[in-house]
């Protein structure tokens, strides 16, 4: 027997250990199941094992150790169980390695240093546990990795700049976690990076200018940090960015209208900032977006009527700023709006009535009349 699977069955009761007495095992599929206990380590003793995908079950206990006797493993997937405890250096002792899922557990303690040792590693997903201390630098040396995700845990200590030597990596995410310090420059030498996510941690310093030279970026997330400073207007060069999020952070000066230069911008999220200035008229430009947020900052001046050439948004907030003049009767042209929010300006004149049918709206909370209807 080389290949057993039985995945989405709703099998339940414990892994059989006697499952590790099929020598010619190779491929082991027991994912989507109802299966409890602890991971069995007599399946260390399977001598021709590379696929063992265990995951979406109930698993519960550490991993164990012996697994990395396994030499000629290639995926190991336990992903979305109840294990526990730490994730054991001897993994880093799976030289054939290339994929390790172990994210959406319980695990907790360090990442292993020896992870760095994979060297045929293209993709770790650790996210989703409880992980603490810092990220090992070490991490730096799987020259293979495409995707590296240990968002949602605990992780501290700054970002290893040693990160921007990874030379195919395609995805960074390090959000959720109690990071600190400076984002690394160092991490605009990713050539090859499209999603960065940074995200809910406690970094600080400036928005380095240097990721503005990153030519296959298409998410930057920076949300939820202690980032100071002014927008870099080099960030207009990313011209294959589709999503931009800067929120709740501590960012200042103006909105940089070089931004209405990223054509294929989606996702534009500014909020919750100290950001001054008007909106600039150049925002319209971004034909594509479909969701923007300005709301929480300093902003002053009026609603540019060119935001209504956004023909594709859906999410338009720009409350809790010092906005004046009238609600531009543009806006009543959007076809796909759902989410319209005004509210904690200082606008005058009269509300277009076909925005007050907007799925959400907080229009009520502004003490503005309709306008009269225009005759047919």
């Amino acid at each position: 027997l080389q290949l057993l699977t039985l995945s989405d069955n709703r099998l339940s009761g414990h892994i059989p250990p006697q499952l590790g007495e099929l020598p010619g095992l190779i491929y082991l599929s027991l994912n989507g199941n109802q299966l409890s206990g602890e991971v069995p380590s007599a399946l260390a003793a399977l001598p021709s094992i590379r696929y063992l995908w265990l995951y979406g079950n109930q698993l519960s206990g550490p991993i164990p150790t012996a697994l990395g006797s396994v030499a000629q493993l290639v995926h190991l997937d336990l992903h979305d169980n109840e294990l526990s405890g730490a994730i054991p250096a001897a993994l880093g002792d799976l030289a054939a390695l290339g994929s390790l899922r172990l994210h959406g557990n319980q695990l907790s303690g360090p990442i292993p240093p020896e992870l760095g040792a994979l060297s045929n590693l293209w993709e770790l997903w650790l996210d989703d546990n409880l992980l603490s201390g810092p990220i090992p630098a070490e991490l730096a040396d799987l020259s293979r990795l495409w995707f590296l995700r240990l968002q949602d845990n605990q992780l501290s200590g700054p970002i290893p700049p040693e990160l921007g030597s990874l030379p195919v990596l395609r995805l960074l995410h390090l959000g959720d976690n109690d990071l600190s310090g400076a984002i690394p420059p160092a991490l605009a030498t990713l050539s090859g990076l499209t999603n960065l996510r940074l995200n809910d941690n406690n970094l600080s310093g400036p928005i380095p200018v240097e990721l503005a030279s990153m030519p296959s970026l298409g998410a930057l997330q920076l949300s939820g940090n202690r980032l100071t400073g002014p927008i870099p207007v080099e960030l207009a060069l990313l011209s294959g960015l589709w999503e931009l999020r800067l929120s709740d952070n501590q960012l200042s000066g103006a909105v940089p209208p070089a931004l209405g230069a990223l054509g294929g911008l989606q996702y534009l999220f500014l909020d919750g900032n100290q950001l001054t200035g008007p909106i600039p008229p150049a925002l319209g430009l971004l034909r594509r977006m479909q969701a923007i947020s300005l709301a929480g900052n300093q902003l002053s001046g009026p609603i540019p009527a060119e935001l209504g050439a956004l023909r594709f948004v859906w999410f338009v907030s720009l409350s809790d700023n010092q906005l004046s003049g009238p609600i531009p009767a543009d806006l009543a042209g959007f076809p796909r709006l759902a989410v319209l929010y005004l509210s904690g300006n200082q606008l005058t004149g009269c509300v277009p009535p076909s925005l007050r049918d907007i799925e959400a709206n907080d229009l009520g909370d502004i003490a503005l009349p309709d306008c009269p209807q225009e005759p047919p």
